[in-house]
């Protein structure tokens, strides 16, 4: 989308690090001969897995329109984001919350903590270059807005996903890294369980809120707010234009339909009133390209 993030950008970048985390989870497991870790090995490469499936709905989202989807297939993003989101729910957040659970009710002393550390430290080191790649293109996308304004008006699924995919995977390996320091410093383990518990609810607050979010995008949105008063200025600067009269938007994927009523100024030519509905749709399709399909409704009919 015009004036949006690179969002595969972020999607390997994220990739990359839940990679590298899992492949650091997994030398540890081998040495250490830890379930627990050889858990998280898997958890990490469900993750990798989250990001596959979002490169698969990009991918999908630039097929060319079909007598079937007359409009393209823009919107797949959406459903692989919402899956993604579901994923992070019962992967990360319910699995995290059971384990936690578990630990409570059945404590058990950290053996070879240091190996937990260690890739707790890797990790977060990982996840923040991710999450500095994610906010570079964010960014991008979000202009004067605020972080939360920008992921409330979003319409860059996918990009959204990343975000809080990133976001909830630095707050919990910062919270998994406090319990495992805290356990061994007072030699209690419950901080580790009251860690994981901690990092459960993250997940699952987090996985709510992008999955609120894809849900819209999902049912049928307008662009976001900043780009529809754009479009809205453009029209109404147009010499060919004498009021807008309505103008609806509608987001799919990274393109965009727009429909539009408004009273021309040339109302006595059938010749000269197409011309200028034709001028200003090649204009605004220049001025932003993500406007893919467009559709101009006069007015008024001009005499013949």
């Amino acid at each position: 989308m015009a004036g949006g993030g690179d969002s595969t950008r972020a999607i390997l970048f994220a990739l990359g690090a839940n990679f590298a985390i899992a492949v650091a989870k997994g030398v540890a497991a081998f040495f250490t001969g830890s379930s627990a870790m050889l858990a998280e090995t898997v958890h990490s490469l469900a993750d990798c897995g989250n990001q596959g499936l979002l490169i698969l709905g990009l991918k999908q989202a630039k097929r060319p329109p079909s007598p079937d989807y007359p409009l393209g297939y823009g919107k797949a993003i959406y459903f692989w984001s919402f899956l993604v989101a579901v994923m992070l729910f019962t992967v990360g957040g319910m699995f995290s919350l059971y384990e936690g659970i578990h630990k409570l009710q059945h404590p058990e002393p950290l053996k070879q903590w240091w190996w937990a550390a260690g890739v707790l430290a890797f990790g977060i080191v990982a996840e923040a270059i991710s999450m500095r790649a994610c906010l570079q293109e964010v960014d991008k996308a979000r202009g004067q807005r605020s972080l939360w304004q920008w992921f409330r008006e979003s319409r860059q699924a996918e990009l959204v996903v990343i975000f809080g995919e990133d976001l909830a995977a630095l707050l919990g390996l910062v919270l998994a890294l406090g319990a495992v320091m805290m356990t061994v410093v007072t030699g209690n383990p419950i901080w580790d369980a009251i860690g994981t518990v901690s990092i459960g609810a993250l997940l699952i607050i987090v996985a709510v809120f992008v999955a609120i979010e894809v849900k819209a995008m999902l049912i049928g949105q307008s662009v976001d707010p900043l780009r529809q008063q754009q479009i809205r200025e453009f029209l109404d600067a147009r010499p060919e234009i004498g009021r807008v009269i309505s103008l609806i938007t509608l987001q799919l994927g990274n393109e965009v339909m727009v429909s539009v009523q408004a009273q021309m100024r040339e109302e006595h030519s059938v010749a000269g009133l197409t011309e200028q509905i034709n001028t200003v749709e090649r204009a605004m399709k220049q001025a932003f390209p993500e406007v893919r399909w467009s559709f101009f409704e006069p007015d008024h009919k001009p005499a013949a």
